[in-house]
């Protein structure tokens, strides 16, 4: 499988009141098609900034991120959100909603935005809705919805346009264990499908799906944990045993 984002020497820097705040420090990574990467470290390592900031929704203030063969530093802000729009879907733990608009309006937006074709995207948001069973709130209003399907609906909307990644930003720490299982089985179901997916989490039972973890750690990579293609559920008790040990050795 080819590459389809690399990192070389990222930093982001933030200035405050003259201070300088140091979040990333000479990052490198790289995620191949169809892959599943966690994200994990203590709170403040700066993964939710890495995340921003390798999907071009921030800026680096040094360092080269490369997506699809397009370096991000080359784009002008239209290119970046066409980009994003096309190529990415995004899934995060507050879950932003138009409150105007319906749980299916909101999913069809994005899908509208990219893609002339009106009658094929409703046909695909209806049938993102029925596969994560959401079909019968798609006329309610985003308050009218729990947070599982909520979250689902997410997922609908991040799908929406066949992205080639998912970045999701603790797509499951808002949700109870149930809504979290079913998020995470639509999430492998769609990476299973081809589409990439890079994750933050604090959770080492979601983690422990994923094909490779890499642990933050005061804005720098600390390590890595190869734990393969999850085939089967009934791994994940001992794939979730061995990222536990390999964290306390990190001092998680």
């Amino acid at each position: 499988m080819e590459e389809i984002l690399s990192v070389k020497d990222l930093c982001k820097t933030y200035i405050v009141r003259s201070n300088s705040n140091n979040v990333l420090c000479n990052i490198n990574l790289s995620v191949r098609e169809g892959e599943f990467v966690s994200v994990m470290g203590p709170s403040g390592s700066g993964k939710s900034t890495l995340l921003y900031t390798v999907s071009g929704m921030d800026s680096p203030t040094s360092g080269e991120v490369v997506f699809a063969g397009q370096n991000l530093s080359g784009l002008n802000r239209r290119e970046l959100t066409q980009l994003r729009l096309r190529e990415m879907g995004f899934i995060f733990q507050q879950m932003y909603m138009m409150k105007r608009l319906s749980v299916l309006d909101n999913i069809l937006l994005p899908g509208y935005q990219a893609n002339s074709d009106r009658r094929a995207v409703l046909e695909r948001a209806e049938s993102l809705m029925r596969r994560l069973g959401i079909i019968e709130t798609a006329s309610h209003e985003i308050t009218e919805v729990s947070g599982g399907e909520l979250q689902r609906a997410c997922l609908c909307r991040a799908l929406i346009n066949s992205p080639k990644i998912i970045f999701a930003d603790e797509p499951t720490g808002a949700l109870n264990s149930r809504a979290a299982e079913d998020v995470m089985r639509e999430l492998i179901a769609a990476n299973r499908a081809g589409t990439a997916v890079m994750m933050v989490t604090h959770s080492e039972r979601v983690a422990g799906k994923s094909d490779r973890v890499l642990y933050l750690m005061d804005g720098d990579i600390r390590g890595e944990l190869v734990l393969g293609r999850m085939t089967d559920e009934t791994e994940s008790n001992a794939r979730e045993r061995k990222l536990r040990t390999w964290l306390e050795e990190r001092g998680w």
